[in-house]
């Protein structure tokens, strides 16, 4: 349906089951001018034949976190998590399974840590960045696998430094080496980096997964269902499993 702007288009979608016994519910959008965004509620999203495509190029270039799994991007996972996140906790055992499930798969993490909601949050993505920078993605996925066991140790500062020198400790690392190198600007910087990708690409929460540049909040979602969802869009960018 045409409106009196030019380019943008209000488009009406009826829902239905396949017996017509329900009534079909309305999902209506705006269709934007550039062909490559519609407007849903409070949200704009990526529209048209290939909706992802530029989150995906720019996931490639610049989630340069720690990663496991395959050296290819072709299937690109990219987590964005807050340490101090339960949610973000809670997805863990969810993000191990991926793993295991698609082994060509790699699998990014990125630090997208809220601060105004979790106030040791920058503190502990810090350290896990110079825990990954002297030690390499194992010594951080020993690390991240700590700090979220320990979630609580980050209630406060005493308890988040405890926390946070423990786990770099489990993931074979010299405590006061990654304390030193947490407070150094560059850490900062590296950090607020990854925030501003976060941001860039209009993602407002975490646990947030980026598959192959397709936004997918992952909170409470269940996996066989997220399981599903990589295996749809590997399968739509033409990715052998």
């Amino acid at each position: 349906m045409k409106t009196q702007v030019e380019g943008l288009s209000k488009v009406i979608v009826y829902v239905g089951d396949k017996s017509g016994k329900e009534k079909p519910s309305a999902f209506l959008f705006w269709a934007m001018p550039d062909g490559k965004h519609i407007i849903a509620g409070d949200d704009v999203y990526p529209f048209g034949d290939d909706p992802y495509a530029d989150n995906r190029a720019k996931l490639q270039a610049s989630a340069t976190g720690p990663y496991r799994g395959s050296a290819s991007k072709d299937l690109l996972l990219v987590e964005f998590a807050d340490f101090e996140c339960p949610h973000c906790k809670a997805v863990q055992p969810d993000m191990d399974k991926l793993a295991t499930d698609f082994p060509k798969a790699r699998i990014v993490y990125q630090n997208y840590p809220l601060e105004r909601i979790h106030p040791e949050a920058k503190l502990a993505a810090e350290y896990g960045v110079c825990v990954a920078k002297l030690g390499g993605s194992s010594a951080f996925f020993q690390f991240a696998n700590a700090v979220y066991e320990g979630q609580d140790g980050l209630a406060n500062a005493d308890g988040a430094a405890l926390t946070l020198n423990s786990a770099a400790t489990k993931a074979g690392q010299d405590s006061a080496k990654v304390a030193a190198c947490a407070k150094e600007p560059a850490t900062g910087d590296e950090v607020e980096k990854q925030v501003k990708l976060a941001q860039d690409l209009n993602i407002n929460q975490t646990p947030t997964l980026m598959i192959n540049g397709r936004q997918v909040p992952i909170g409470g979602v269940p996996y066989d269902t997220l399981k599903k969802i990589v295996e749809y869009q590997a399968k739509m960018d033409g990715v052998k499993q």
